[in-house]
């Protein structure tokens, strides 16, 4: 919530993609190194292929961000510096958002998949936020284009996506389900770019799936991600249905074997950890924070 946290984090993205001519892409690289030394990504094989790269995901969390940073300081003064790459990963989004190629998403141990539902609402919600960066910084014309397009895209999302009483994890996939942890944006941006009836319907469904530590990621496996259950849960408009998603999460904490630092993958059957722990996601958890704004203040 430290904005001048923030800036600090992303700083390096930036200066790495806008001013170290080494970053060839249209699309926001996944990291800028590995520690301690920001000396290119390293991540997919790296700045000079394309293989394994999360294109929309990382695109779609540097608008996010960027929408973040203007929104705390109420300007765009930080952002100007950078403007020509956020253009450009707007623009990027713009051609490939709405129904994403094969790629992965943060979710890349699940590997590779096309027409991600939950991929391309990350995307749709980045277009809107980057329509309030335009607005924010004078482009009104540009603003009302990319407001109307991120609107347009979740009324055809909801069509690509419905199966019967939920969403499919993927627009080409019937009888699948995932967590729709990305809606999160939407609420917390206050943009009200989706339905709210998705969410609706996406949290009725969910209660249906859960194991007894956990709400699976999606419908290939019983694992789960201690983070993104927190986002899911905070899609939740009061506080009965937030604590029913979080009591099983709460549990695994409490209950899991695996008595490491906190673990944000693993088994919602078990509460055994997959494989992650100590992960700087983790901070994902204190998202609900950001929707209770006198403690955000704070």
């Amino acid at each position: 919530f430290n904005n001048d946290l923030l800036k600090a984090t992303v700083t390096p993205m930036f200066e790495y993609v806008v001013n170290s001519g080494r970053w060839k892409f249209p699309f926001a690289p996944h990291d800028v190194g590995q520690y301690p030394l920001a000396d290119g990504q390293v991540y997919g094989g790296g700045e000079k292929t394309e293989e394994n790269q999360m294109p929309v995901e990382e695109t779609g969390n540097m608008l996010i961000v960027a929408g973040m940073i203007a929104r705390n300081d109420g300007n765009i003064d930080y952002l100007k510096p950078y403007i020509s790459a956020i253009d450009t990963w707007a623009a990027y989004l713009k051609e490939k958002g709405l129904d994403p190629e094969n790629q992965l998403c943060t979710d890349d141990f699940a590997g590779h998949l096309a027409h991600n539902a939950n991929l391309s609402i990350k995307a749709i919600v980045a277009l809107g936020v980057y329509a309030e960066l335009c607005k924010m910084g004078g482009r009104k014309e540009l603003a009302e284009e990319y407001a109307t397009l991120a609107k347009d895209w979740a009324k055809q999302w909801k069509e690509l996506a419905k199966d019967g009483d939920h969403y499919k994890l993927a627009f080409d996939k019937p009888g699948t389900w995932a967590q729709k942890y990305n809606l999160v944006w939407d609420k917390i941006f206050e943009l009200n770019i989706f339905d709210a009836d998705i969410a609706t319907t996406e949290l009725a469904y969910y209660k249906t799936k859960f194991q007894l530590y956990g709400l699976p990621l999606d419908s290939r496996s019983l694992y789960t991600k201690t983070d993104w259950q927190v986002w899911t849960a905070t899609l939740a408009n009061n506080e009965d249905d937030f604590n029913t998603f979080m009591e099983p999460v709460y549990k695994f904490v409490n209950e899991t074997p695996d008595r490491v630092p906190f673990s944000d993958w693993y088994w919602a059957d078990s509460s055994k950890m997959q494989v992650f722990h100590h992960r700087p996601v983790i901070g994902g958890v204190f998202i609900k924070l950001m929707e209770v704004k006198p403690i955000c203040k704070e």
